[in-house]
């Protein structure tokens, strides 16, 4: 590799992880991960900081042929289903959601090609109030932007109620 390409590739990756914003609204600490060659799925941080409520109602993207909000909930058996949530996901004033693995994220059914780590798929969230953000997202199991990946932590003994500036997530 040549002196200039590695710079390119490294100021490629400085792009990619950094933050993206319309307005106020923040999308950071993005990945996406793929399973399987038909499906995928995408995490990141959504940090609304304005003082204005607003609501992540839709998502698209050209890599796969349908992009859904999803979570999952457990059915009537115990069993947990992942299901679409359809009127999308509230984002409070001041405060930041996660989508998460094993909670809710954005989920890619019917990839046009597997996506392999290091692949960048471009995704656009649509906001009720702060409009279309486009970000692109790197595929590797962890977000490339310095966030560790809290999806097998405990977070049970936390005191939600008192953490400065986040709440958990409502819907």
């Amino acid at each position: 590799m040549t002196l200039k390409s590695l710079f390119a590739a490294a100021a490629a990756a400085l792009l990619l992880a950094s933050p993206a914003s319309a307005g106020e609204m923040m999308i950071h600490h993005t990945y996406a991960i793929s399973n399987s060659p038909m499906a995928g799925a995408a995490f990141m941080v959504v940090h609304n900081t304005t003082d204005e409520d607003d609501r992540l109602i839709d998502v698209r993207s050209d890599a796969a042929q349908r992009v859904e909000l999803h979570t999952h909930i457990a059915g009537e058996d115990g069993v947990m289903k992942m299901v679409h949530v359809e009127d999308g996901i509230a984002v409070p004033a001041g405060e930041e959601i996660l989508l998460e693995r094993g909670a809710k994220h954005v989920m890619f059914m019917g990839l046009d090609s597997a996506w392999k780590e290091g692949d960048v798929i471009v995704l656009t969230l649509v906001f009720e109030k702060a409009g279309e953000i486009t970000i692109e997202i790197v595929v590797g199991d962890a977000p490339t932007d310095g966030m560790m990946d809290h999806s097998a932590m405990d977070h049970s003994a936390m005191d939600h109620a008192t953490m400065d500036g986040m709440t958990a997530p409502s819907n």
